[in-house]
């Protein structure tokens, strides 16, 4: 788009289906390649990464003329593919996601924080995380439409 000038930052988190630990860590490098690819291919920029066994966290710097629920949708869906061809065949993501802004001087902060996530979960659940970004975000939220918390 000429003329539009823009600076906007996402961070994007969803999970397995179940929240089971189908990302081994014997292809996670590999997947996270993946998405890489398929962001970039949609004119993104992908600033931070990390796929955890049962849910993945991205920090996108994203353009205004892409719909969030667009990206998560193809991200999701090729992704799905990728994996169930080489992987893990009964593979799938659970609905929705979870999408929250930042300005550029919380970026080193937020993408140490996603690059961190084996450490974080060692002291908290998938679920305290999640319920925790909804809070700080001033979210609103219903129980029953969260990820499946198993």
């Amino acid at each position: 788009m000429p003329n539009t000038y823009s600076q906007i930052y996402i961070q994007i988190v969803f999970a397995v289906h179940g929240r089971q630990h189908f990302i081994g860590e014997e292809f996670r490098e590999r997947l996270q390649q993946y998405i890489t690819g398929i962001v970039q291919n949609k004119g993104q920029k992908l600033l931070a990464i990390h796929c955890m066994p049962d849910h993945v966290h991205l920090l996108i710097s994203i353009q205004p003329d892409i719909n969030i629920s667009d990206l998560v949708r193809d991200v999701k869906s090729n992704s799905t593919s990728f994996i169930k061809q080489n992987f893990v065949n009964t593979f799938s993501w659970q609905k929705g996601f979870g999408a929250f802004s930042y300005a550029k001087s919380q970026l080193q902060e937020v993408a140490m924080y996603i690059s961190n996530q084996p450490i974080h979960h060692k002291k908290r659940t998938f679920r305290e995380e999640y319920i925790e970004f909804l809070n700080k975000f001033g979210i609103d939220y219903k129980e029953e439409y969260l990820f499946e918390f198993y």
